[in-house]
């Protein structure tokens, strides 16, 4: 009986444990993030030192890419904060935007001659 006892309580202090931390890890910053397009179109990354997103045209291929972030409030409300694009340069665009833990936002870079747009999900620090 008093083994049993002990086993349980085990058990339950391991799933405790297990929630909290995931708990945790889920409220952490995310730091860098990255996302590509697919046949090496280009990029956008998060840089978190310094809150820096970067948007990068990867190929001479006449098209560029829009990077643009999406802010969800706490309200549940989402809407654009900006776009950027690049292409025809030298080079990345980099567009500094301090973000915060009052909502959560999400990446997008799409590719300027058609296709699938490529999202990050959403994210804060």
């Amino acid at each position: 009986m008093r083994k049993s006892m002990f086993t349980r309580l085990a058990i339950v202090g391991a799933a405790v444990t297990t929630m909290v931390v995931t708990a945790q890890g889920t409220a952490m910053a995310d730091s860098n993030k990255t996302i590509y397009l697919p046949d090496g179109r280009g990029y956008m990354k998060f840089i978190d030192d310094g809150d820096v997103f970067v948007i990068c045209d990867t190929r001479v291929d006449d098209h560029g890419v829009t990077g643009t972030l999406k802010k969800q409030y706490l309200t549940g409300n989402i809407s654009e904060l900006w776009s950027e694009q690049d292409g025809g340069d030298a080079g990345c665009d980099n567009h500094p935007y301090n973000i915060g833990n009052d909502g959560w936002y999400e990446m997008k870079i799409t590719w300027n001659g058609g296709g699938s747009a490529v999202y990050s999900g959403w994210f804060n620090e």
